[in-house]
């Protein structure tokens, strides 16, 4: 079995290849620490690691990283997925299937926000599905605080939302 920083490495891209969607540095830290793998700097070594080596990709979303296993990333994870012990692959599919619905609507539904020239604020609300946007949607606010409390709640209303405008349109 892989020792130390590799085997943390091995069980973060084991996790994305569960998966069909990114998954937060948030959501890989508390599996790691709540299943007592390691601590959190550790976590965040072998994170910054992968990143480096390119074996995973990040996307930065108003504070919050997502990570997706690159190519390179899986076909790391074929060679050495036999150093993951069994009762690990187990638990990680345990927690994965046991959190999958909030797990997938939290890295799911995005948003974010920039200012634009005339000193508004643009907010993008997004539902992905794998690595497919399905649904997008562009909206202008005057204040800062708008653009921060929709992005906010986008998580909660994004279903409704989604669903009352195919509604209307189809």
């Amino acid at each position: 079995m892989a020792e130390g920083l590799t085997l943390y490495k091995l069980i973060v891209l084991y996790m994305l290849r569960k998966v069909n969607f990114p998954l937060s540095n948030t959501q890989i830290t508390e599996f790691m620490i709540d299943k007592e793998y390691t601590d959190y700097f550790h976590v965040q070594q072998a994170l910054h690691d992968l990143v480096d080596t390119k074996l995973v990709t990040v996307e930065t979303i108003r504070n919050s990283s997502r990570y997706t296993a690159t190519s390179e990333g899986e076909k790391t994870l074929e060679y050495f997925s036999a150093e993951i012990s069994y009762p690990i692959k187990r638990e990680i599919d345990q927690y994965l299937k046991e959190n999958a619905y909030e797990l997938r609507n939290k890295s799911c539904m995005l948003a974010d926000y920039s200012q634009t020239a005339d000193g508004g604020y643009e907010v993008v609300c997004r539902v992905v599905e794998g690595r497919e946007v399905i649904f997008s949607i562009t909206l202008s606010v005057p204040a800062e605080q708008q653009a921060d409390r929709i992005c906010e709640k986008w998580q909660e209303a994004a279903p409704e939302v989604y669903a009352a405008i195919m509604e209307k349109l189809l």
